[in-house]
């Protein structure tokens, strides 16, 4: 929370100070611009690295061995990163200052042993100690689970039972594919056949990690000990029930739902991206194209494993594996930061680059391909983007709302059937109740989060604020000239309004957390029109307000998605919060309060030579409590939107004296 006294904006600052003040804040805006520019691609593109915890890493080196297809360099790069990134105690956390995760430590544990790390080394022992303080290798997740069962570190009755033959149940079946999330949908078709045929890991140098086990595998009774509502439990019997029967399923009716299972995810491999364009979908792909009999040089598997090897961020030393990337993202993000920083200068160099970057986009634009989210609306037309290079059966709405809102700021004519395409297509992806989810409508059926599989919590896309902040952003756009609109943005707005916490804030089921999901919305309501005295905005900006750090900075912990009475607070400011923070108040029309001068003080005094900011932390959750994110971008462009935004509102007319006399210190 803000502590200093700040003085009234003055509404008739000296034209000298006014200028030097401008003037720096000028430079510090043309740093950071061009150190943007300078990592554009040459085809219009920007992309960062999308770092997430050790999990992903140590897969890659599990993945190797399961196929026996080692690439000893490699390995030995992931393993100095894996041993880089263990905390004290011998835990791995799912974010940096993260406190330990049994899943994540329990894989780190084995892909070193794998890479030849002795047992009795110093970070082993602490990573083996810590595991077995937390009750051993059992009390991992599912997904963990069923990698050691393929290395045949636990008997297969440690893992749900998914036979294959899911794929055969009728859609209005309680459990079906098309009812979870498309991230669950990509994951599991291909291990419903890994699973079901208990395939084995090649594991040439026979690894195991029997010492992480506090009972042995063969004698634990509890691998289900999570599972605590009676729904699950309900599902756990018939989950024994439905290996006792296994044996019983006729022979063709096995062939006939693998048959299924393969054809779906053969049909969605999506070349060089990769199914889903997300890694652990990929990496099942590729172990059941192996287990399926798919030959080494057949060029899809070919392709499979070449997708999985682009997500590789390769260094000197070391190396890690991204869960997926985003150029789509980064770039209309990056897009819109320079049309705010460049409104003024109309800067030659800038221009040049949006223009590349906008065609990118444009061309990105998906219409009339296949895609899952028909299945909820069969009769409207394409016209969604999606997160990474290509992912063809899976656009959202977060994407598509930036990158047409990015090109509905060029204001030009070329690209209005884009635009058109996109408002028709987020109008009609709106769910029923007001809210939009990321990739599918109305994937809403809450409970197969109990289901003893979904120990993550994240089975289902269902709506969030953040996202439906952005879809209204863009509609708010389109309205004057879609009145149809309207009736979309009011449902929305009604939605979001239910959705606001009690202290004024909403959630960020996307970026972290609190301060990400009110910005999403606050920007949202400002070019939906609603009016800044709204209570529901009025509300929102106090909170805001209250949360500011001494420093004049925001920050955020990704606990908050785990203790809710920490939202809005961390131990230290960030340049991401902050710049969320700014362009949030400023969406409310608190361009001259002293908060938002203190925020931009506190990223000029920040910024580093280089003209970027630089972030310690992790920005956002994959999925919240289990899964977190690093976008490496957000603390480059997010600091740059909110001064260019700050500049374009308030200098020279209303700049605060105390904000004056900050920004022209020598």
């Amino acid at each position: 929370m803000l502590t200093e006294t700040f003085s009234l904006p003055d509404p008739t600052p000296s034209y000298t100070g006014a200028s030097h003040a401008q003037t720096n804040l000028d430079s510090a805006i043309e740093r950071a611009g061009t150190q943007l520019l300078g990592l554009q691609n040459e085809e219009g593109y920007w992309v960062f690295e999308l770092e997430a915890d050790c999990t992903i890493p140590a897969e890659y080196i599990l993945m190797m061995h399961y196929m026996d297809e080692i690439d000893p360099a490699l390995q030995v790069k992931i393993a100095n990163f894996l041993r880089s990134q263990q905390c004290v105690d011998g835990s791995y956390p799912l974010y940096t200052g993260g406190s330990g995760d049994i899943s994540c430590t329990v894989k780190s544990y084995y892909a070193m042993k794998m890479a030849g790390d002795a047992i009795d080394a110093a970070h082993m022992v602490k990573a083996r100690e810590w595991i077995l303080n937390q009750g051993g290798a059992a009390k991992a997740n599912v997904l963990t689970r069923c990698a050691l069962a393929m290395f045949e570190q636990i008997p297969w009755r440690g893992v749900p039972f998914i036979p294959v033959e899911i794929m055969l149940l009728p859609k209005w079946f309680p459990f079906h594919p098309d009812k979870v999330s498309y991230w669950s949908r990509t994951v599991m078709v291909p291990l419903f056949i890994l699973c079901t045929y208990k395939v084995k890991a090649r594991n040439p140098h026979k690894i195991g990690i029997a010492e992480l086990f506090v009972t042995p595998p063969d004698q634990e009774r509890h691998y289900f000990s999570h599972v605590k509502t009676p729904l699950g439990k309900a599902i756990l019997a018939l989950d024994r029930m439905g290996r006792l029967l296994e044996p019983l399923i006729p022979g063709f009716i096995r062939r006939k739902a693998t048959a299924k299972a393969r054809d779906w995810f053969m049909e969605r491999l999506n070349g060089y991206d990769g199914l889903g364009a997300i890694f652990t979908a990929m990496v099942n792909a590729y172990e059941a194209m192996d287990c399926l009999g798919i030959p080494a040089d057949n060029e899809q598997r070919r392709i499979a494993k070449a997708a999985i090897e682009r997500l590789l961020v390769v260094k000197e030393d070391t190396a890690y594996c991204q869960p997926c990337v985003s150029p789509i993202w980064d770039t209309a993000l990056v897009a819109l930061t320079l049309q705010e920083a460049d409104l003024r200068q109309r800067d030659l160099h800038t221009r040049q680059a949006l223009k590349s970057a906008l065609h990118w986009l444009a061309g990105k634009q998906l219409k009339d391909e296949p895609g899952d989210w028909r299945i909820q609306r069969p009769d409207l037309q394409g016209g969604g983007w999606a997160f990474q290079f290509g992912n063809s059966y899976y656009p959202d709405v977060d994407d598509t709302a930036v990158a047409a809102h990015a090109l509905i700021q060029a204001n030009d004519r070329q690209f209005a059937g884009n635009i058109e395409r996109a408002g028709i297509w987020i109008a009609g992806m709106q769910s029923g109740n007001g809210g939009y989810g990321a990739f599918d409508a109305d994937n809403t059926c809450h409970y197969l989060n109990h289901i003893p599989f979904a120990d993550h919590g994240a089975l289902i896309d269902p709506p969030t604020a953040d996202v439906s902040g952005r879809c209204i952003m863009l509609l708010g756009k389109l309205v004057n000239q879609h009145p149809e609109y309207r009736a979309v943005i009011d449902n929305c707005v009604d939605y979001l309004r239910k959705e606001q916490e009690t202290d004024g804030c909403w959630f960020g089921r996307w970026g972290t957390n609190y301060i990400y999901g009110t910005w999403s919305v606050l920007t949202g309501f400002e070019t939906a029109g609603i009016p800044k005295h709204d209570p529901c905005i009025r509300k929102a900006v106090i909170w805001l307000k209250s949360k500011q750090r001494a420093d004049g900075g925001w920050g955020e912990d990704n606990y908050s998605y785990y203790d809710s009475r920490i939202r809005g607070q961390f131990h230290i400011s960030t340049a991401f919060h902050t710049a969320l923070a700014l362009l949030a108040l400023l969406s409310a029309g608190e361009a001259d309060c002293p908060e938002v001068q203190s925020g931009v003080k506190y990223l000029l005094e920040n910024q580093q030579a280089d003209g970027f900011w630089n972030d310690e932390s992790f920005n956002a959750p994959g999925f919240p409590k289990v899964f977190y994110l690093k976008y490496h971008g957000y603390d480059k462009f997010f600091p740059l939107w909110a001064l260019g935004r700050y500049r374009n509102e308030c200098l020279p007319e209303h700049l605060n004296p105390v904000l004056k006399n900050s920004l022209s210190k020598d």
